[in-house]
């Protein structure tokens, strides 16, 4: 493993320790934000949107860990983190995530999903410019997670 490829999946595993942690009420939402640049682009199957790294983002983490709890969210994995560099300031890591949940059943259930994260080294320091994902209100409905 290069050096690139170690601090990426060293940068992924600390996204998902953080993400862990606010499941149970501790929400680092600066150390979040700081994983971005000042802006971003997400894609998605409804389209492409422009971030930006400001208080409206910050309040938007917030709200995301705030559902994620709602629904049952018990822990999210990384599975792999697979690495390209594209140069030696940018790379591209695909990472498979396995996110647990506890029904209102009672059941758990298991979801498993990539995203492809662009990443650029700001100060040695890895940064997320975009980041790709599939239809996850699409899995959550098919998964009685939500309606």
């Amino acid at each position: 493993m290069d050096d690139i490829e170690k601090k990426l999946e060293d940068f992924f595993r600390k996204y998902e320790a953080r993400f862990n942690k606010s499941l149970v009420g501790t929400i680092d939402i600066e150390e979040t934000a700081n994983s971005f640049t000042d802006c971003f682009i997400e894609a998605n199957p409804f389209g492409v949107h422009c971030g930006k790294n400001d208080d409206q983002f910050r309040a938007v983490i917030i709200q995301g860990y705030d559902f994620y709890k709602s629904i049952g969210t018990k822990s999210l994995i990384i599975d792999s983190v697979k690495v390209s560099s594209l140069d030696e300031y940018h790379s591209i890591a695909k990472v498979h995530w396995r996110s647990f949940y506890n029904k209102k059943d009672g059941r758990e259930e298991l979801i498993e999903f990539d995203v492809i994260y662009f990443v650029q080294m700001i100060d040695e320091k890895p940064k997320i410019f975009a980041y790709i994902t599939g239809d996850e209100q699409k899995m959550l409905r098919e998964k009685g997670l939500i309606s």
